[in-house]
């Protein structure tokens, strides 16, 4: 049996497609990296934003109508959030909820033997400490707890991934002693919200970060997104152990507006203040410290004075990363049921602060040249090159390099995206 998995979203949606391909492979399926070669395709949905949404449709439609005869599988968000388009969409595919990841080898087998088996719903499956087959053999994905305890009134997400659950700290870490002893090192923590680790369980990041760089090895730590309002319970300790060597500074902290109104609507539960004042005491700490934020343009309720407030929080604090969405309803989001705003007023208000933004990490990004870092290499770049991140995950593109080696360069170009550098000798 050949098995093809193809992958949208985000870094959880892609440790649950390694937790599938390392339940294939230890039930004698073969992996293969083309469509065409399969017998069964797996397309694992994310749904968190209207466009992606469409390119996943589009995918559906595009597989059913070149492969007619091999075995479709759905799993992914799409499944739990939206499953009578689904139906519509793919009215004889396999379903694998993404809280049942476990039951991949029932769906598959069942497809091949011509039964359609669609397995959904929130089990509590502890996903830490199953075998995961890498996609880069050099960086290891470790899911350290699945859903949220947010009340985020535009997000779908926590309908399909459900309440929060923590996994066991020994599972976790034997999990990464496992990945640094085969030669990882890059270890990317991933969750909806990785800062409300241990709120089910009363644990904390922080302990767990703690425990993590206990593990020998030359190794750097990415944590995923993190949620202010969880941050507060935890934010002198969490920068305590930012401070550690082997973690990346870096801290992924979405905002989503500089309105308070519109944060309260959206139900955020922090207010602009709050969030200035984490971003504050992080940076006073941790100088070198690159922030990346999230804003959502055009909330249904988002006036002109509130965008302005946007560009204005966006223009003191200056992230060194920004992710811009336009607003679009998503099922069961309970902004949906509001009327969302011109479509054109939104995109000159993305336009705006895509200018603000390209301003900003342009301006961030001249500083560094003529320095030298230390970089880890993580991958080749897609038009050439090798791809490094420095201590404050910083992307920097080099012409030569070996995957998974420490380089020391000299930073001589940039742009508002990334770095360009040489290797540096002296």
């Amino acid at each position: 049996m050949k098995v093809y998995i193809d992958t949208f979203g985000c870094t959880f949606n892609q440790g649950d497609s390694q937790i599938m391909a390392g339940l294939l492979q230890e039930d004698n399926a073969q992996l293969v990296s083309k469509m065409e070669d399969a017998d069964v395709i797996i397309l694992n949905t994310c749904y968190v934003k209207q466009p992606t949404e469409q390119k996943v449709i589009n995918r559906i439609k595009k597989v059913q109508e070149q492969f007619p005869d091999k075995k479709l599988i759905i799993s992914g968000c799409m499944v739990e959030i939206d499953p009578d388009k689904l139906k519509k969409a793919a009215p004889s595919a396999g379903w694998i909820g993404p809280r049942q990841i476990k039951s991949t080898i029932d769906v598959v087998k069942s497809c091949m033997n011509d039964k359609t088996s669609r397995i959904t719903g929130h089990s509590d499956d502890i996903k830490a400490g199953l075998l995961k087959i890498r996609f880069n053999p050099f960086v290891h994905i470790s899911q350290i707890c699945e859903g949220c305890v947010g009340r985020c009134t535009y997000c779908c997400t926590r309908f399909a991934r459900g309440k929060l659950q923590s996994y066991p700290v020994e599972d976790i870490k034997k999990e990464i002693e496992s990945a640094v002893e085969d030669g990882c090192v890059e270890i990317q923590l991933t969750a909806q919200d990785t800062a409300a680790y241990g709120m089910d369980t009363g644990g904390k990041l922080s302990e767990l970060i703690k425990e993590i760089t206990t593990i020998p090895g030359d190794f750097r730590l990415r944590v995923g997104m993190m949620h202010p309002k969880s941050m507060m319970r935890d934010l002198d300790e969490l920068i305590e152990v930012f401070m550690h060597k082997n973690v990346y500074n870096f801290m992924h902290i979405p905002i989503q507006s500089g309105s308070d109104p519109v944060l309260n609507h959206m139900g955020r539960d922090h207010t602009v203040v709050q969030y200035k004042d984490i971003i504050s005491k992080v940076r006073e700490k941790i100088p070198e410290i690159s922030i990346a934020t999230d804003i959502i343009v055009g909330y249904p309720t988002e006036t002109d004075e509130d965008f302005e407030d946007t560009l204005k929080l966006i223009g003191d604090i200056k992230p060194n990363f920004i992710h811009i969405s336009k607003y679009r309803h998503r099922p069961k989001a309970i902004s949906s049921s509001m009327p969302e705003i011109d479509h054109n007023i939104m995109k000159k208000r993305s336009k705006a602060l895509n200018d603000l933004k390209s301003k900003i990490l342009y301006q961030n990004n001249l500083a560094e040249i003529g320095k030298v870092y230390e970089i880890l290499i993580t991958e080749k770049g897609s038009k050439g090159g090798y791809i490094g991140r420095t201590d404050s995950y910083k992307h920097v593109v080099i012409e030569n390099g070996e995957i998974g080696t420490f380089v020391k360069v000299k930073i001589d170009e940039v742009t508002s995206t990334y770095l360009k550098g040489t290797i540096y000798d002296n």
